[in-house]
Protein backbone atom coordinates (compact mmCIF):
# COMPACT_ATOMS: atom_id res chain seq x y z
CA UNK A 1 0.00 0.00 0.00
CA UNK A 2 1.18 3.51 -0.69
CA UNK A 3 0.12 7.04 0.06
CA UNK A 4 1.02 9.35 -2.81
CA UNK A 5 1.45 13.08 -2.24
CA UNK A 6 0.02 15.30 -4.98
CA UNK A 7 1.05 18.64 -3.50
CA UNK A 8 3.04 19.56 -6.61
CA UNK A 9 -0.06 19.15 -8.79
CA UNK A 10 -2.26 21.25 -6.51
CA UNK A 11 0.44 23.94 -6.31
CA UNK A 12 0.67 24.04 -10.10
CA UNK A 13 -3.12 24.31 -10.41
CA UNK A 14 -3.12 27.23 -7.96
CA UNK A 15 -0.02 28.80 -9.57
CA UNK A 16 1.78 29.14 -6.25
CA UNK A 17 5.51 28.70 -5.73
CA UNK A 18 7.19 26.70 -3.02
CA UNK A 19 8.46 29.90 -1.38
CA UNK A 20 5.02 31.53 -1.40
CA UNK A 21 3.34 28.45 0.07
CA UNK A 22 6.03 27.98 2.72
CA UNK A 23 5.54 31.57 3.83
CA UNK A 24 1.74 31.20 4.00
CA UNK A 25 1.94 27.89 5.86
CA UNK A 26 4.72 29.02 8.17
CA UNK A 27 7.19 26.18 7.61
CA UNK A 28 10.70 26.09 6.15
CA UNK A 29 11.13 25.72 2.39
CA UNK A 30 13.20 22.58 2.97
CA UNK A 31 10.41 20.88 4.93
CA UNK A 32 7.76 21.88 2.39
CA UNK A 33 10.00 20.60 -0.41
CA UNK A 34 10.23 17.22 1.32
CA UNK A 35 6.44 17.09 1.53
CA UNK A 36 6.12 18.12 -2.12
CA UNK A 37 8.52 15.39 -3.30
CA UNK A 38 7.07 12.72 -1.02
CA UNK A 39 10.26 12.25 0.98
CA UNK A 40 8.44 12.16 4.31
CA UNK A 41 6.97 9.36 6.36
CA UNK A 42 4.56 11.50 8.39
CA UNK A 43 2.84 14.87 8.34
CA UNK A 44 1.25 16.71 11.22
CA UNK A 45 -2.44 17.42 10.92
CA UNK A 46 -1.74 21.05 11.78
CA UNK A 47 0.64 21.29 8.80
CA UNK A 48 -1.84 19.55 6.51
CA UNK A 49 -4.57 21.90 7.73
CA UNK A 50 -2.40 24.96 7.05
CA UNK A 51 -1.53 23.71 3.55
CA UNK A 52 -5.20 23.06 2.76
CA UNK A 53 -6.17 26.51 4.06
CA UNK A 54 -3.46 28.21 2.00
CA UNK A 55 -4.37 26.30 -1.17
CA UNK A 56 -8.15 26.29 -0.56
CA UNK A 57 -8.32 22.53 -1.03
CA UNK A 58 -9.24 19.33 0.78
CA UNK A 59 -6.72 16.80 2.18
CA UNK A 60 -7.92 14.36 -0.47
CA UNK A 61 -6.69 16.75 -3.15
CA UNK A 62 -3.15 16.35 -1.78
CA UNK A 63 -3.15 12.73 -0.56
CA UNK A 64 -3.95 9.67 -2.68
CA UNK A 65 -4.07 6.03 -1.61
CA UNK A 66 -2.98 3.23 -3.92
CA UNK A 67 -3.24 -0.39 -2.89
CA UNK A 68 -0.52 -2.92 -3.70
CA UNK A 69 -2.57 -4.22 -6.62
CA UNK A 70 -2.68 -0.75 -8.22
CA UNK A 71 0.99 0.12 -7.61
Amino acid sequence: MAIILRLDRVMADRKISLNQLAEKVGIANVNLSKIKTGKISAIRFSTLEAICAALDCQPGDILEYKSDEQA
